[in-house]
């Protein structure tokens, strides 16, 4: 099944379904039915039997899931065992808190070196990640074969950063600045906005306080609707 048919909601669970396949399968745990799997994550049973039906016949009802077959399958379909190289622009206080972090839950994805334009923080580490000067960018995402590139820089230099970064090869960009980035459209961006997600989460926690699953309901209609198309 081609990824592109998958909607960009299951998308972004699937990895977290791989990470509880691989607790079940490293205690022994042979088969796990929708309702295990929802008790153990918070998502609705009804959700993951959809989010697995975009991907084929892999569980029978009645039965369940077999953990091993499906975590085999979800290490396929996720390509868990290559290993993505990415590099972070911008070693500020969140870029450093992000090179410390490294992606340290997961096997296949790595930060290989961190970039900026500060003199003081050229040539030092972090973590035993090295911050290098942007002149010496595209010489090092070549050598590393990077396609994604994080950026944690000031919002008043992110455009002409992102540029820098695209004319270096970088096709994703996860963007934690507030600035909207203009980027060819053959490069992909995911935006972050941590100081938007927040003022979000609290106005709906104070003006909807009693709709708890009305994230999930939304999710699920979005599915259906995906489904159909």
């Amino acid at each position: 099944m081609e990824d592109q048919k998958i909607p960009h909601v299951t998308a972004k669970r699937l990895p977290l379904y791989y990470r509880y396949l691989e607790k079940l399968h490293a205690i022994g745990k042979k088969r796990v039915s929708s309702a295990q799997l929802s008790e153990a994550l918070q998502i609705d049973p009804a959700t993951i039997r959809r989010d697995f039906s975009y991907l084929g016949e892999l569980g029978k009802k009645g039965y369940g899931y077999n953990v091993n077959y499906l975590l085999q399958f979800l290490r396929s379909f996720l390509r868990v065992d290559e290993v993505t190289n990415v590099v972070l622009v911008g070693v500020g206080n969140l870029g450093t808190a992000l090179l410390r972090y490294n992606f340290y839950r997961s096997h296949n994805t790595k930060i290989v070196a961190g970039f900026d334009n500060d003199p003081a923080k050229i040539g030092t580490e972090v973590d035993g990640i090295p911050v290098l000067s942007m002149d010496r960018f595209k010489e090092v995402t070549e050598l590393h074969n990077v396609e994604v590139a994080i950026l944690t820089v000031p919002a008043s230099v992110a455009q002409a950063t992102a540029q820098q970064i695209v004319e270096a090869g970088i096709r994703g960009i996860l963007n934690f600045t507030p600035a909207r980035l203009n980027v060819p459209p053959k490069v992909r961006i995911h935006h972050i906005d941590l100081t938007t997600e927040l003022q979000t989460l609290i106005y709906f926690l104070k003006k909807f306080p009693d709709e708890e699953t009305e994230a999930e309901t939304e999710t699920a209609k979005e599915m259906d609707e995906a489904h159909k198309s």
